[in-house]
């Protein structure tokens, strides 16, 4: 089967401790989507809660298939009849006082056909901010791609955008998502320029979208949430606040790229 061309659009949140009224804001944001020809929407890491403590995303943990936010985004996914990747929710991990940070893909059936469990857990620290994800996160094991019919897409989350060796563990891919809530200070230092090299690297689309503002927490997340093409052209971005970035994934433009310069054929570890 041929591979379909696709509008793809990011939906930048900046998340509270209240689930409803994030699922809330979410589906006003995924309309605004649809409305504008979005076929494949993607959500960012934690979008229905950023609470006062981690403590707040493990309580708001759902068994994997079952509980509100599942349920919402397949009633979204199939109301629109589009592809919705779930940046993250909270799931429940084999230790009782941890969550899986899980990434799930939902296609315009309502069907869950596909979940990522984050790999990488975020460390930092510098002066007063300090973060340790492994206090309270368990990762996951596997790398996943899904193939859709807009393409293979690999799934990634926030720290992994760190680590190259993942991408390549997936095999080639048509797009990469990266739903994230990146930390304000190591946002600035370093988002866009590894979501670019990752663009460029693997010579495929790159979906990137971020929580992006300040949280009721007083959390500031960077955001600039944006869609970059195989030769690390950045489409379409949102720098901060709630909003809708927009692009179209074109296949010719990744046989181009590849033709033009071909670097994973010339891979030779």
């Amino acid at each position: 089967m041929s591979k379909q061309n696709c509008r793809m659009a990011a939906v930048q949140m900046v998340s509270g401790p209240r689930v409803a009224e994030n699922l809330a804001t979410a589906g006003r944001l995924i309309e605004d989507a649809v409305a504008q020809g979005a076929q494949l929407v993607v959500l960012p890491e934690y979008f229905p809660i950023i609470g006062a403590a981690d403590a707040d995303r493990v309580r708001a943990r759902e068994d994997f298939g079952t509980g509100p936010v599942q349920e919402w985004l397949a009633e979204t996914a199939r109301r629109h009849g589009i592809w919705i990747f779930a940046g993250s929710i909270p799931l429940t991990a084999t230790v009782v006082d941890k969550m899986r940070n899980s990434s799930l893909a939902f296609n315009p059936d309502g069907e869950c056909i596909a979940r990522y469990d984050k790999m990488h857990l975020f460390g930092f620290r510098m002066g007063d901010e300090s973060y340790d994800e492994s206090a309270f996160i368990e990762a996951g094991v596997q790398p996943v791609a899904v193939d859709t019919p807009f393409g293979r897409v690999g799934l990634s989350i926030c720290y992994d955008l760190r680590f190259p060796e993942l991408y390549r563990a997936m095999g080639r891919v048509d797009l990469i998502l990266m739903p994230a809530a990146f930390t304000d200070t190591t946002g600035r230092a370093h988002w866009e320029i590894l979501l670019r090299a990752r663009a460029i690297e693997n010579q495929c689309y790159l979906l990137a979208v971020g929580q992006g503002g300040k949280h009721e927490n007083g959390r500031m997340t960077h955001g600039n949430s944006m869609i970059v093409d195989p030769w690390g052209e950045i489409l379409d971005r949102k720098m901060k606040g709630p909003g809708v970035v927009i692009a179209d994934l074109d296949h010719a433009r990744i046989a181009e790229v590849r033709e033009r310069l071909p670097a994973l054929a010339h891979r030779i570890l």
